[in-house]
């Protein structure tokens, strides 16, 4: 039987990653076998691709350079780690997936979408998460979130405008796909978010096994 695949997106400073790991515990506690990854990275390989990345020293990277090596990142995640998981039954909890790469290259820096498009294919072969968690907040807000914790990377130099689009741009996924994608808003406290994320991962689960 196989498993379930759920994706966590947003801008910077969302809290993604600290909401991915609080959810694979909620469902860890239900008795549920959870794994819990990430994008950029999740094997050794999609890690030093990752470095690569959001490392200050690439400042001078390509936008297709840079929409190419996120898709080799994700075809190592997929082969490796997310496949093999799914395959044995289990809950896949990912902070990014392939809507962040439409977000942050195609509405972020412009980059054609058809290519995009094109390439998530190859990468992909349109596997998509059951079900999508879009943490929405404002741009000034979650940046403001990343400087409070020293967060510093290639990203976090750009100008608001780019965050903005980005933002934008995962409004849009979101419209277009309601069923897959859900957006709540992360403007409250850690535990508020929480028990939204919780209410709706239960309720997508009950209505899976009804």
């Amino acid at each position: 039987m196989r498993g379930l695949f759920i994706s966590l997106e947003g801008i910077e400073g969302t809290g993604k990653s600290t909401q991915a790991r609080l959810l694979a515990e909620y469902l860890k506690s239900r008795r549920h076998t959870v794994l819990l990854t990430a994008e950029p990275g999740g094997t050794p390989i999609s890690l030093k691709i990752r470095e690569l990345l959001l490392s200050l020293d690439s400042k001078g990277m390509d936008h297709m350079t840079e929409l190419l090596l996120y898709n080799a990142a994700r075809v190592q995640h997929i082969q490796e780690v997310i496949a093999p998981a799914l395959a044995r039954g289990e809950i896949v909890i990912t902070d990014r997936f392939s809507d962040s790469t439409l977000a942050y290259q195609g509405y972020g820096r412009g980059v054609d979408r058809q290519v995009i498009d094109a390439l998530d294919a190859i990468a992909t072969k349109r596997m998509r998460p059951d079900l999508t968690l879009l943490l929405d907040l404002d741009v000034e807000t979650g940046l403001r979130r990343n400087r409070q914790i020293n967060k510093n990377d290639r990203l976090e130099l750009e100008e608001v405008a780019f965050h903005e689009r980005v933002r934008r741009g995962f409004l849009e996924i979101a419209k277009k796909d309601p069923i897959r994608v859900r957006t709540l808003s992360c403007a409250g406290r850690i535990e508020e978010v929480n028990t939204a994320i919780k209410n709706t991962v239960s309720a997508y689960l009950y209505q899976e096994e009804a």
